[in-house]
């Protein structure tokens, strides 16, 4: 009885895998799914007949169109035979002999035979396993990364340690799709009907990269800011997602080598969120005022600072007031803070001019000008 049986399966898979067939993308597809398997349509508008042929042969003459974006890996007996990157229709020719159809010209009775003695020493299945798969060549979004407590790494702007805990997403690209099968992804997934998508919270494959990106956070982190060639803030981050992908690319790749080991590359980032440790955040109002004393504004500033103090003196304490303001100027570092050089103490044409200079602008009275002017001529 089983021996009927072989038979019977044996030349009835024959005859139904004679049939081509055309390969196409799944239906329902994820936009974040990485890798998948080619699947035969046997019908279309309700006309088609190649409804029972094997789930592992691919018939000689069968297309399989390539869409935009991704690429074709072809599988024999679970080895990688090639690899098409181009979209377009493409014919599948296969020298195997379950491969081998009527229709595609391989002849009538040699390919009938053939198959369906190698068929019956198998129990009446195909005695090879062939496969198709695409694999998406585009930039896979929504890959989320997040820390739970603060991460620390040293700061080469602020020149210390610093702290935060942050979150956000980063896009991933397949660059090497023959190392990324061949090293990374599990057997499970190169069956029909499995999807392995970077963003299923099922997948273990998927869940080993988000900890190794989480881990290479604190050394990205370090390199985005210690770049002399960028001159890079902690507080760049969310506005650079190219350069921070470059850094946590970098920083990947240095503790896991994703690029060289597995042919994945991130691509770009976005910081959805950074909170600093209150040390850090400390650090960064002490960083913000001091910006915004540096340089033209802060002389700006300070030269009014100091002329209202001048006006205040001369107002409460005459000529007193203002060498009491002039020593005060003087103790603090004015002269630091490119301010003008004072006028030698000897000198008392310079500090008539000076002083005419206050009274021109109101800074002082008329009586205290006169007091100025007869201790500069020692009258």
């Amino acid at each position: 009885m089983g021996l009927r049986q072989a038979v019977a399966g044996a030349v009835g898979g024959v005859l139904a895998d004679q049939w081509k067939d055309f390969y196409t993308v799944p239906t329902g597809l994820p936009s974040t799914a990485a890798l998948f398997a080619a699947v035969p349509r046997g019908t279309n508008a309700g006309r088609g007949s190649n409804t029972s042929a094997s789930s592992n042969i691919i018939t000689n003459g069968s297309r399989i169109v390539v869409p935009e974006g991704y690429g074709l890996l072809l599988f024999q007996d679970g080895a990688i035979t090639g690899f098409v990157a181009e979209p377009g229709g493409y014919e599948w020719r296969s020298d195997d002999t379950n491969s081998q159809s009527i229709f595609a010209g391989d002849g009538f009775v040699s390919p009938l035979i053939k198959q369906s003695w190698e068929r019956f020493k198998f129990g009446g299945q195909p005695g090879s396993q062939q496969a198709a798969f695409f694999v998406s060549l585009k930039e896979l979004p929504d890959n989320r990364f997040g820390t739970q407590s603060e991460i620390y790494w040293d700061d080469g702007f602020l020149g210390t340690q610093v702290g935060a805990v942050t979150r956000g997403s980063y896009t991933l690209k397949i660059v090497d799709p023959i190392l990324f099968v061949k090293n990374f992804v599990p057997a499970s997934y190169l069956q029909p009907g499995q999807v392995f998508d970077f963003t299923d919270l099922d997948n273990a494959a998927a869940s080993q990269l988000f900890n190794e990106v989480v881990g290479s956070l604190a050394p990205a982190f370090s390199l985005y800011t210690n770049d002399p060639g960028k001159g890079n803030r902690i507080t760049k981050l969310q506005q650079d997602s190219l350069g921070f992908a470059q850094s946590l690319s970098a920083a990947v790749e240095q503790g896991y080598q994703w690029n060289s080991d597995r042919g994945l590359a991130i691509v770009k980032t976005a910081i959805v969120s950074i909170e600093y440790d209150a040390n850090t955040r400390e650090l960064l109002k002490t960083v913000q005022r001091a910006d915004a004393l540096a340089g033209s504004r802060g002389n700006s500033n300070l030269q009014a600072s100091v002329a209202q103090g001048i006006q205040s003196a001369g107002e409460n304490g005459g000529a007193a007031g203002l060498v009491g303001v002039g020593m005060a100027s003087g103790m603090l570092g004015v002269g630091g803070m490119q301010q003008p050089v004072a006028p030698a103490a000897d000198d008392p044409v310079a500090k008539l001019k000076k002083a005419k200079e206050m009274l021109d602008l109101g800074l002082i009275t008329q009586d205290d000008y006169d007091k100025l002017k007869a201790k500069a001529l020692g009258l």
